[in-house]
C-alpha cells in the first residue's frame, strides 16, 4: 500500500483548534495518501504511534453532501466567504468487516483549513446526518 502525504493541498503537519473526542492528548496530525486514486487518506497523529483516522473526501461517495459551519467553527478555523477555497471537508470512516457493512460519519466531519493548517471535527447542528452512513448502497 502506498503512503504519501495528500496530493491535494500537501499538508505536512496540521494541528486541531479541538483534540477529536476521545483523543485529548493528540493535537498535531498529518495527512498521508493511501491509495493511488487518492480517494482513501490516514489523519495520522504526530504525538501519538499508531493513531491513524482513515478519512475520504465525500464528493466521490455523497455528491449533495454540503455541511455549513457555524460562524464560531469559522472563525476558529480562520475561515471565511474570501478564502473558502482554503477547505477540505473529510469524512471519517469506520472500517467494517466488509465494504457494505463500512460507515462513514455525515455528522462530524473534519474540516481543515489549508492555508493556516488548522482543523478541527465539527458536530453540526443537522441531526439528518448520519454518524453511520453506509459508504456503498
Amino acid at each position: 500500500m502506498t503512503q504519501r502525504p495528500a496530493a491535494e493541498g500537501d499538508i505536512p503537519v496540521i494541528e486541531l483548534v479541538h483534540p477529536m473526542p476521545g483523543f485529548p492528548d493528540d493535537g498535531r496530525f498529518a495527512l498521508v495518501q493511501l491509495d493511488d486514486d487518492g480517494m482513501l487518506h490516514g489523519f495520522r497523529s504526530l504525538d501519538s504511534d499508531g493513531l491513524q483516522f482513515v478519512v475520504i473526501p465525500p464528493a466521490p461517495f455523497f455528491p449533495d453532501y454540503a455541511p455549513e459551519l457555524a460562524d464560531d467553527v469559522a472563525g476558529e478555523l480562520g475561515l471565511s466567504d474570501g478564502n473558502a477555497g482554503d477547505v477540505i471537508v473529510l469524512l471519517v470512516v469506520r472500517a467494517g468487516a466488509t465494504l457494505a457493512e463500512t460507515t462513514v460519519n455525515l455528522r462530524a466531519p473534519l474540516v481543515i483549513n489549508t492555508a493556516t493548517r488548522r482543523a478541527s471535527q465539527v458536530v453540526l447542528d443537522d441531526a439528518d446526518l448520519s454518524i453511520t452512513a453506509p459508504l456503498v448502497a
